[in-house]
């Protein structure tokens, strides 16, 4: 890689992570209601997965994405 790249950070980021996380607990509520064939449950579950990734894109517009104002990056 070149010195002059643009590192985009990753997605380490606060947008990033909230919708990440939502969205992994989303999965995780899925897959223990279909094991239990709680199909309302399942489907509940599928719209907590698409809440999260509109929580993401909203907080990354609001400034707490990569490149957002309210966003600092950490050295490494």
């Amino acid at each position: 890689m070149s010195e002059e790249s643009t590192e985009l950070g990753h997605g380490h980021s606060p947008a990033a992570w909230t919708a990440v996380t939502i969205m992994l607990i989303a999965f995780a509520i899925g897959t223990v209601a279909f094991w239990f064939d709680m199909a309302w449950l399942v489907w509940a579950s599928a719209a907590l997965l698409v809440v999260g990734a509109l929580v993401g894109w909203i907080l990354s517009k609001a400034g707490y994405g990569v490149n957002g104002a309210k966003y600092v990056a950490k050295e490494h």
